[in-house]
């Protein structure tokens, strides 16, 4: 099989929700569990985008939780994939929210988060697509994702931290 390299804009997703009560907690906030559940909702669909094929998530790396999104807020969920590997993608979601009015914009959320893809008939991982990085923050994503995989397999115990070379040289040019 003979996969086509993509730039990042072919598999962008997009995605808005508006806050209502049984989102959010007594405290009239959105609860952070339906958050994550909205971004891996939109990652995957990124991913799936980009792998041409259905996708299950392997790992969620910090989320942040920067500003509190309140009932009534209108969140907008954008996900992009930063890094293609072997069988696996790293997609970059950021979560903006704003009133209904569209007044009091700001950047509440992010996360990286990776999907593998899986071949139709045998569940079993399959080969993605390249990515083709374009913009200047395309590229700097691209380049500093092998990195945040390391530190990944490092923190899911499947790579020892002597062996994170990739992380070593860059504390070292610090």
């Amino acid at each position: 099989m003979n996969l086509r390299e993509k730039e990042v804009s072919d598999s962008i997703s997009v995605s808005s929700e508006l806050i209502m009560p049984n989102d959010t907690n007594p405290l009239g906030n959105l609860m952070g569990g339906n958050l994550m559940r909205w971004m891996d909702i939109i990652g995957g669909i990124c991913a799936g985008k980009h792998c041409e094929a259905n996708v299950v998530t392997a790992s969620v790396d910090h989320v942040t939780f920067s500003s509190p999104i309140f009932l009534g807020d209108v969140i907008t969920l954008e996900a992009k994939v930063t890094r293609a590997f072997n069988t696996s993608v790293e997609v970059y979601v950021e979560v903006n929210a704003c009133g209904t009015d569209g007044f009091n914009h700001r950047k509440t959320n992010h996360a990286y988060l990776t999907f593998v893809a899986l071949h139709k008939e045998t569940m079993k991982p399959k080969q993605v697509p390249k990515l083709k990085p374009i913009s200047e923050q395309e590229l700097a994503m691209y380049e500093s994702a092998p990195r945040r995989r390391e530190l990944r397999l490092i923190l899911a115990g499947r790579m020892e931290a002597k062996n994170a070379t990739l992380i070593k040289d860059y504390f070292k040019r610090l």
